[in-house]
C-alpha cells in the first residue's frame, strides 16, 4: 500500500511538473526599435481618422544618422518592417491624388530634400525587396535643421495634415491635403 501510495505520488508530481513546462510560453523580449503609431487627426477624441502610419523607431545609440539611413538610398522610413501608411479617404500629396488604401512608405534620404515614395507593396521587411515600378507616388519632401536632437525616428502629423519625419537634427515634412 505504502509503495503504490509512493508510485502514484511520484507520478502525479512528474505529471504536474510536464504540464507546467508544457503550458509555459516563451515572449520575445522587448524589441529594440519598438512600434509606434501616429495618426491624423491627431486629436484622441476624434474617431475619423484620415490616415495613419505604423512604424517602427531605431534609435541613433552614438551612431550618425548618414551612416544608418544614407542619402541617395532607398530607406525603409524607421526600422524593421517598412512603415505602413492607410489613408482611409482619397488624399493628396504635393498635389498628386492617392486613392484610399494601404501603401508602405519608403524614403530617399538627401541633403536638402528627401523623396517620399508610397508603394503599393505592402509586408514588406526593409527596403531589400524594393521595386521602383509598384511606387503609386513619388514626390520630393523639404529638410530642415533643429536645435534640438531626437535619439528615436519619430513620425508625428500637425493639425493641418503635414506628416514630419524627425530624427537627430533633421525634420522631413511632407504635407497630406484632401
Amino acid at each position: 500500500m505504502k509503495n503504490s501510495t509512493f508510485i502514484s505520488s511520484l507520478a502525479l508530481a512528474c505529471l504536474l511538473f510536464l504540464s507546467t513546462n508544457v503550458n509555459a510560453q516563451k515572449f520575445a523580449k522587448l524589441d529594440k526599435s519598438p512600434l509606434d503609431v501616429t495618426a491624423y487627426p491627431t486629436s484622441n477624441k476624434e474617431p475619423n481618422k484620415l490616415m495613419k502610419v505604423v512604424y517602427s523607431r531605431p534609435q541613433l545609440k552614438g551612431r550618425e544618422l548618414s551612416k544608418l539611413a544614407p542619402n541617395d538610398k532607398v530607406w525603409r522610413t524607421g526600422a524593421n518592417e517598412a512603415p505602413v501608411i492607410t489613408l482611409y479617404k482619397d488624399m493628396k500629396i504635393d498635389g498628386k491624388a492617392i486613392k484610399a488604401g494601404e501603401y508602405s512608405l519608403f524614403t530617399i534620404p538627401g541633403e536638402k530634400t528627401w523623396t517620399i515614395i508610397l508603394s503599393k507593396d505592402i509586408n514588406v521587411w526593409g527596403a531589400y525587396a524594393y521595386n521602383e515600378a509598384n511606387d503609386v507616388v513619388r514626390v520630393k519632401a523639404d529638410v530642415s535643421t533643429a536645435n534640438d536632437a531626437v535619439e528615436a525616428f519619430s513620425m508625428a502629423f500637425d493639425e493641418k495634415g503635414t506628416l514630419f519625419l524627425a530624427w537627430d537634427k533633421t525634420r522631413v515634412s511632407v504635407p497630406f491635403t484632401k
